[in-house]
């Protein structure tokens, strides 16, 4: 009997509606396979395939051209502290259609997320070490969990042209208020803060997600200053805010030692970036039944669907404005990490994808007609 829960119930197409669901393909890479990206349809049908010699540094994204936006793991890294090869990334490429790999860019630092711009710029996330009092200033966290030599790797964000020269960049060691920004008395003192996504806003600034302290905040591209920041419980160890074109900030709530439950479960909000309060969101009816502890998204669909990407079990479904799911898929793609540190702290074989993203038939128009249903 297999031992997998996850295999075990079901893969593959769970349930459809497809008088309510968002037309289009949805995009994925499986965190443990060899490089492999996967379109299908609505249906759970592969309709196209890329594959790179190296495995997901946490997701892939189709740019408006049609290319493929690729963030690998750069092989034969050392281990900066444990978890470090879970979320690891380096090598952030952007390749045609036919899989040919029009352009690269490599920092063994660069970690969860790089948005790629399209026209060759990538803004990402990376790490620096602190050390001696610098380190030391870094509040919360578990005494005496920093990396190895009392190092706290702190993040970076930047962005570079399309021949590696950076255009931009920003430390959380300059910026941030080490009272205001504590890491979660649960979390390790090895990084600090953990920034697991960055996207530019509409305005020019930037837009990121601060786990181990649960902040949502937007940064001054001029000044590098916090301009603004979700209040305190508002979310908790999030994911993947997007801006969406009211202003407001989607965001992928974990709920990880969310405040005043005792029962964890996870949601997708939508925050009102003037007043900073909830203005929408979803829970699974049977609330603990959705609970993703580490890594998760959502992407606002044209129709006013919302795609979530429930991360650590492969998870994909679509839900309207009032909650109704219209949509499930479970990612079929099993596997074991490779590396030696990620395998003891994550021992099975799981079907984890770190992001998904819904696209309609009108942005591929090189995808076959034939395979179109």
């Amino acid at each position: 009997m297999d031992q997998n829960a996850r295999r075990r119930r079901g893969t593959g197409l769970i349930a459809i509606d497809t008088e309510t669901v968002f037309p289009g393909y949805t995009l994925f890479a499986p965190l443990t396979g060899t490089g492999e990206v996967y379109l299908i349809d609505l249906h759970g049908r592969v309709v196209h395939e890329w594959r790179f010699p190296y495995r997901p540094g946490r997701h892939a994204r189709l740019l408006d051209d049609g290319n493929l936006a690729y963030n690998g793991v750069l092989p034969d890294e050392p281990a900066l502290f444990p978890m470090w090869h879970k979320y690891r990334g380096g090598i952030m490429l952007e390749a045609a259609p036919d899989g040919t790999v029009l352009r690269e860019h490599r920092d063994p630092l660069q970690h969860h997320d790089a948005h790629h711009l399209g026209d060759g710029r990538i803004l990402y996330t990376a790490l620096e070490p602190l050390h001696g009092a610098e380190a030391a200033s870094v509040r919360g966290g578990v005494e005496g969990s920093e990396a190895e030599g009392g190092t706290v790797w702190a993040d970076t964000i930047k962005e570079v042209d399309a021949d590696g020269n950076v255009l931009w960049s920003w430390r959380a060691s300059e910026h941030l208020d080490r009272h205001a920004y504590a890491l979660h008395p649960d979390y390790a003192r090895e990084h600090w803060p953990l920034i697991n996504s960055v996207t530019p806003l509409a305005d020019g600034n930037i837009l990121a997600s601060l786990r181990s302290v649960s902040a949502v905040v937007v940064i001054s591209r001029e000044t590098g200053e916090i301009l603004w920041r979700t209040a305190p419980g508002v979310v908790s160890q999030q994911h993947a805010p997007t801006e969406l074109p009211s202003g407001n900030f989607l965001v992928f709530d974990n709920g990880v030692f969310r405040p005043g439950w005792d029962v964890p479960f996870s949601r997708v909000i939508e925050v009102e970036r003037a007043s900073g309060t909830i203005a929408w969101e979803y829970h699974d009816p049977a609330r603990e039944s959705f609970f993703a502890p580490f890594m998760g998204s959502a992407q606002r669909l044209p129709n006013g669907n919302t795609l979530v990407t429930d991360s650590p079990s492969g998870r994909l479904f679509e839900v309207t404005a009032k909650g109704y799911l219209c949509w499930e898929y479970v990612v079929p793609y099993f596997g074991a990490y490779r590396e030696s540190e990620v395998r003891e702290l994550f021992p099975a074989e799981p079907n984890a994808v770190f992001r998904s993203y819904r696209y309609g038939p009108e942005q591929l128009p090189w995808l076959n007609a034939e395979v179109r249903p």
